[in-house]
């Protein structure tokens, strides 16, 4: 069975291109007579609002969608913990304690990668105990793909892809404010939500290669992934919160219709001012 979801993080309202995700993830579901989930990502710390959540759900019966939700990742995180404890940090031994402060590592970085400056690998070797807040946890990402060995995973778009988790350095895997980074987050939900096929955006394509590391590291089974194209605006940026993108809500509350709007989503009759692209 089929298997997809959305899952918006409730720090800034949804806008087109979210609607967009959103459609395609439940269209699949419903063609192949499967289930369309939904979870909210909420632990990003006092920028995750519970109204924005309320709002979300608000904003995908408006576009005429349904779906089952799930349990939000803040009821999660002592799954979280425990795997980065038991299986990455004891049992393969790839995380180290890193204290760095972002612009120590900006100026001490010399190349770049997919997310930004590579760690230099200041605290690469620090030992410690038990995790604890006081310091971001990162992957050893030499000694991980060491273990993992070569990795693969299928793109209903683009095929079959080789992982290469070293082109992003010593990830993070645990935040000091948040208890798990999007990487390690995201692929347990998917896995324990039983995930059979990851729709989202094309502007995540990159970061599959990290969740696939972790699924074999941790044991979990892959999925199939589809990295659908973006919506852009007029300056060919991709819709986003942190650029005040309309919003649905926004939209909901004017009055316009939100199944005509999904439609014209679909059919890629796209409203003025935006297009279709990666």
């Amino acid at each position: 069975m089929t298997v997809t979801r959305f899952a918006p993080s409730p720090n800034g309202q949804l806008h087109l291109g979210h609607a967009f995700s959103a459609i395609v993830a439940h269209d699949r579901a419903v063609k192949d007579k499967g289930r369309f989930l939904l979870r909210i990502e909420d632990i990003d710390g006092p920028r995750s609002r519970p109204e924005l959540a309320d709002a979300f759900r608000a904003d995908l019966e408006w576009l005429g969608l349904e779906w089952e939700e799930v349990p939000a990742q803040s009821s999660r995180t002592a799954a979280y913990q425990k795997v980065a404890q038991t299986v990455l940090k004891e049992q393969h031994g790839v995380l180290y304690p890193c204290t760095c402060s972002r612009s120590e590592i900006a100026a001490a970085a010399t190349r770049m990668g997919p997310d930004g400056p590579i760690y230099p690998g200041t605290c690469r070797g620090k030992k410690s105990g038990d995790l604890h807040a006081k310091a971001a946890w990162r992957i050893d990402m030499a000694k991980a793909v060491r273990i993992a060995g070569p990795l693969s995973w299928r793109d209903e778009i683009l095929g079959i892809q080789k992982a290469t988790p070293e082109i992003f350095g010593d990830v993070v895997i645990l935040r000091k404010e948040a208890p798990a980074s999007y990487h390690l987050a995201a692929t347990l939900d998917d896995a324990q939500d039983g995930i059979s096929l990851v729709t989202r955006g094309a502007d995540l394509f990159q970061a599959t290669h990290i969740h696939r590391l972790i699924q074999a590291l941790t044991g979990l089974e892959p999925p199939v992934w589809h990295h659908h194209d973006l919506l852009l605006d007029e300056g060919g940026q991709k819709l986003a919160k942190r650029r005040n993108s309309p919003s649905l809500t926004d939209r909901r509350l004017a009055g316009e219709e939100g199944v005509r709007l999904a439609d014209m989503l679909r059919s890629g009759n796209l409203p003025a001012g935006i297009s279709l692209g990666r």
